[in-house]
């Protein structure tokens, strides 16, 4: 395999790259993390199984379009491919600054920058592509509460079902999602689609995005991911207004746009996570049913 991805990267480089450093790093995902090198050049190798071509050259695509379409840091893709057995994908290897850190109103003023352009007139994506390692379907409509009701919502509640897990009646929810978001005017954003603290960070100061789940939707998706687990400091939420003010309602929209990652959690994971689905879906459906 090393061999393989050797020449691959040759080849895209046009340079007779072959790496005298290879050092596995820890992570939490399914993937294989390396850190790759000649000494000169270095690398991030993500490495899976073959089927998982799909998901990095998805993934690929996505830091492309934050590439083009924002100010933030992104690592470029320097090439995926895959032999007999495994799939990877080289990115650019990037160091991130020591946390805490002191620019997150940067990152809030570059986020909301990325949100105020509005260039695509539906919601969805060109391609499907992944949240994690869980299949995200992107196809284009014109609402965006029958896009994020069905698309979203119903998508990993039907990947539940598929596991016998049923945490209340799916058409009760999808229709209390779609009644919710109705009457929400939105124009569509591009989403960074995975915004929580483990994929951004900062390089020499400068914003940093890595592992997106691109596509156009509601920019409060972005800033409700950000709030689940560990929000963000402050200074990135008050930047972030004073730019792009959030409209009336979000407190109780943000609980539906919650649900999406956590049913997504207790897809992949199970466990305590489908406990918190429970609790979420309860909560929701007591406050807004």
């Amino acid at each position: 395999m090393w061999k393989t991805i050797n020449q691959e990267i040759s080849q895209a480089i046009h340079y007779d790259f072959k790496h005298t450093h290879k050092r596995q790093l820890q992570n939490t995902s399914t993937d294989k993390l390396f850190h790759l090198s000649d000494g000169k050049h270095n690398y991030l190798v993500k490495v899976g199984q073959k089927h998982e071509l799909e998901r990095f050259e998805a993934q690929a695509q996505g830091l492309k379009q934050l590439t083009q379409n924002s100010v933030f840091m992104v690592p470029d893709c320097i090439i995926t491919g895959a032999n007999i057995e495994y799939a990877f994908i080289v990115l650019e290897w990037l160091t991130f600054d020591e946390l805490p850190h002191t620019h997150w109103s940067t990152m809030g003023e570059h986020l909301a920058m990325l949100h105020q352009k509005h260039q695509q007139a539906m919601f969805g994506f060109d391609t499907d592509n992944y949240l994690s390692s869980t299949l995200q379907p992107n196809q284009w409509h014109k609402k965006w509460d029958v896009f994020f009701a069905e698309e979203r919502i119903g998508w990993q509640l039907q990947l539940l079902a598929e596991k016998d897990i049923v945490l209340s009646d799916p058409e009760q929810l999808i229709n209390l999602v779609k009644e919710t978001l109705h009457n929400h005017h939105v124009l569509p954003s591009l989403l960074h689609g995975d915004f929580w603290r483990g994929n951004l960070g900062f390089v020499n100061n400068i914003p940093t995005l890595f592992d997106p789940a691109c596509y156009y939707g509601d920019r409060e998706v972005d800033i409700a991911m950000s709030e689940l687990y560990a929000p963000l400091p402050e200074d990135f939420y008050d930047t972030y207004k004073h730019h792009y003010p959030l409209a009336q309602g979000y407190e109780q929209r943000k609980l539906v746009y919650q649900l999406y990652p956590v049913l997504n959690n207790a897809n992949i994971f199970a466990g305590h996570y489908l406990n918190q689905a429970k609790e979420h879906v309860d909560k929701l459906i007591n406050l807004l049913d």
